[in-house]
């Protein structure tokens, strides 16, 4: 009975708008969104509820990692984003996990095949390269292809500029504190980088170099408060180099490399120090994409491939680890008339990796796999306000067969767009990743997860667009969904099937040209939780106040509940393993962040305070997370 007042309750909440995404762009029923067609398609005309981050949102969250920003997209947790700027990351989009959660780089999925998910490291990428980022939570594989079971988020770095040449320079830094520290609040973590690009009648160009640095706190959080642990240091590189040609209105070619490497200490797990523990991870990631636009629509092809390399020094032994993957997707949109068109293409992939270790080794003979996707997607926008999107997807698996994925979303707006509803039902079909098929913890025999999801909604905007209310509320299920066993430390396939089931809630509100306000609610709810640091419940808002043309004050709140973790205890004499499950409190931050044009379109400095109240929180069981830290920084437009 509980869970059913809580169900009926939410979606109450959600039915009345109460809170919202933190996003100014919903409001806007001009905005194009690219993730649920793969080609520019007006907002109102979207069946989806679809997050967009532009980048004016971007810099009223300067001084947060990629990860933090993310994390407060309604129905969207990255676990970790709250600890040291080395943690691992944790993905769950409306329940899921990392491995049903795709990434993508300017349109091109990325991967790490050796990782156990098969899931890209947003460790690796600094925000300071992206321009914005789109967010499609539901089904997604009709388009996207195996991995999007919950959602997609589609990062766009930053473009050439307009001019022949336009550069950029930027410095931040700032502290790495627990709640417990001696708060010195000396810098400890330093961000610099610059940018050069341009646009040369047929040709534009861009490069950029990125460089990170923090010290300060330790991975693992001491048990004892009067116990120190060492700091554990993170660094990392970032480069890339983007090259464009468009010998005519109709063709374009463009080209990308870049280079990342990443380089982290870390301790034996939670409560548990180490000194010498450190990983280091090198990215190498070339693509290419032409276009070609005809009379009745346009060609594309996306293609990437990227190589990874993660050395690791752990308990005393190293390891090593290697993954190549390569992605090409080869797509076409053909309007048959203004109002219907059609999107048919084909994907192809392919993966290997190899390890060694002292715990056994992998062959990249052996662990490897390829996907021939052929895929067909129909959009129809009406006259009267119905909207249409429907495909489907034929995997073709060397290892696991053929399956078939499709989507039916239709939508329909009303009283001139002020009003639309939504609806959509979509499967997906998600590999185990070649770690968990092919390491001393992985079983051959697993099976490929399936997952299905019907969702419904609206989206309202009233006072002449100033206001925007949208909620959504979907149920997934999960057939043979991928576990790992904290007993037998063996990865196997969940009997059964898992259901999620949640509602979120966005608003939006501009007081005037100065004052917006923005919120989120979602509410999240697993019939099997295990290990999942998903919250039930969990909101955010925020206040943008543009004081001037030159200063601008963001204040933020997040809420997020208690959340449910397992792990493994021994006894000290038997060794006899014993599973123990824990409760982890709810917490509430609230984070501030003051910009101000020195030189107006030319020299930006941002003041950023996150954890303002210096609260004390777990974030995850056994690890640090930050306390009151501060951050300023300066960027140079030349």
């Amino acid at each position: 009975m509980n869970k059913k007042i809580t169900w009926v309750g939410a979606f109450v909440l959600a039915s009345l708008g109460v809170f919202a995404q933190e996003n100014d762009s919903i409001r806007n029923l001009d905005e194009v969104v690219i993730s649920d067609s793969k080609f520019a398609l007006p907002k109102e005309k979207s069946g989806k509820v679809v997050v967009k981050i532009s980048a004016e949102d971007l810099k009223k969250r300067q001084g947060q990692s990629l990860a933090a920003v993310l994390s407060t997209v309604a129905g969207l947790e990255i676990n970790g984003n709250q600890s040291r700027n080395g943690k691992d990351l944790g993905y769950f989009i409306r329940g899921g996990r990392n491995h049903q959660t795709l990434i993508l780089i300017d349109g091109i999925p990325v991967t790490d095949a050796s990782g156990i998910s098969l899931s890209f490291d947003l460790r690796l990428l600094p925000v300071e390269q992206v321009e914005s980022i789109e967010i499609m939570k539901g089904a997604s594989s009709t388009l996207y292809g195996t991995g999007a079971a919950t959602g997609v988020i589609n990062i766009t770095l930053k473009k050439a500029a307009k001019k022949s040449f336009q550069g950029n320079a930027y410095l931040n830094m700032g502290t790495q504190e627990t709640v417990n520290h001696k708060h010195n609040y000396e810098p400890a973590e330093f961000n610099q980088g610059f940018s050069v690009g341009g646009t040369l009648e047929k040709f534009n160009y861009s490069a950029a170099l990125n460089t990170t640095y923090a010290n300060g706190i330790s991975e693992a959080k001491p048990a004892n408060e009067n116990t120190l642990f060492e700091d554990d240091a993170f660094s990392r590189v970032n480069s890339v180099v983007k090259v464009g040609f468009t010998p005519t209105k109709k063709l374009s070619f463009d080209f990308f490399a870049n280079y990342d490497r990443m380089k982290n200490e870390f301790d034996n797990g939670s409560f548990t120090d180490n000194t010498s523990n450190f990983s280091t991870s090198e990215q190498y990631r070339v693509g290419f994409s032409p276009k070609y636009k005809y009379s009745k629509g346009e060609f594309v092809i996306n293609s990437g491939a990227n190589l990874i390399t993660r050395d690791f020094f752990s308990y005393g032994s190293p390891s090593e680890y290697k993954s190549r993957s390569v992605n090409s997707d080869v797509f076409n949109k053909y309007e048959v008339s203004k109002q219907f068109f059609v999107v048919t293409g084909t994907q192809i992939q392919f993966h290997d990796m190899s390890n060694w270790s002292p715990y056994g080794s992998i062959a990249k003979e052996y662990a490897r796999f390829n996907m021939i996707d052929p895929y067909a997607t129909v959009v129809y926008n009406s006259d009267f306000g119905f909207n249409l999107n429907a495909g489907a997807r034929y995997n073709i698996h060397n290892r696991f067969g053929n399956n078939l994925v499709y989507n039916v979303n239709p939508s329909y707006s009303l009283f001139d767009s002020k009003l639309k509803v939504l609806a959509s039902y979509s499967t997906a079909f998600v590999t185990p990743s070649l770690y968990q098929l092919y390491s001393p913890y992985g079983d051959g025999n697993l099976n490929a997860e399936e997952d299905a999801t019907v969702e419904a909604g609206f989206e309202v905007n009233l006072l002449d667009k100033k206001v925007s209310i949208n909620a959504v509320a979907f149920h997934r299920e999960e057939k043979n969904a991928i576990g790992f066993d904290l007993i037998t430390y063996k990865y196997f396939n969940v009997d059964g099937i898992n259901n999620v089931k949640g509602v979120e809630t966005m608003v939006s509100y501009a007081l005037n040209d100065k004052i917006k306000f923005n919120a989120n609610y979602t509410f999240t709810e697993l019939q099997k939780q295990s290990r999942i640091l998903n919250p039930k419940h969990k909101a955010n808002a925020s206040v943008d106040f543009t004081a001037t043309s030159r200063l601008g004050i963001n204040l933020a709140y997040q809420f997020v509940d208690k959340r449910i973790t397992e792990y493994t205890v021994y006894d000290p004499i038997t060794w006899t393993p014993t599973l123990v499950r824990e409760t982890l409190k709810d917490y509430q931050l609230v984070n501030a962040n003051v910009r101000y044009a020195l030189v107006k379109n030319r020299v930006n400095t941002f003041l950023a305070v996150d954890n303002v109240l210096n609260k004390d929180f777990v974030e995850a069981r056994g690890y640090s997370t930050r306390g009151r830290n501060f951050k300023i920084g300066f960027s140079f437009l030349f």
